[in-house]
């Protein structure tokens, strides 16, 4: 199977690939480890991408994604699609920022462009 395990069983890394997607939604950056922002990475993308098509077809499959988010997906919609309307890609970008402290583990910021 593609992609990373981070350490969890699917159903708790499924959730979190979700909690990041709607904090980097949310908040427009969010502050992780490598591993897990380069998997969260093209899920923000698909999302930005769906978003972008503006019609009720995609706003409903963003709503079936994050159903108890009705605010991310409204900004989604109303403000971060149209902010990408003329490119066809590259919306997010992964900034290393060091180590952690406590285990020295690569720490990146991702973050819409």
């Amino acid at each position: 199977m593609d992609g990373r395990k981070l350490g969890r069983k699917l159903g708790p890394r499924l959730a979190l690939y979700k909690n990041l997607t709607v904090s980097v939604l949310r908040y427009e950056r969010v502050r992780t480890t490598e591993a897990k922002a380069k998997e969260v990475q093209g899920r923000v993308e698909k999302m930005i991408t769906l978003a972008k098509k503006g019609d009720l077809t995609a706003r409903r499959a963003v709503i079936a994604q994050f159903p108890n988010e009705p605010l991310v997906v409204n900004k989604l919609f109303d403000e971060i699609a149209p902010k990408y309307a003329d490119r066809t890609s590259g919306y997010t970008r992964i900034v290393k920022i060091g180590q952690r402290p406590g285990d020295a583990a690569e720490m990146v910021q991702i973050e819409l462009v």
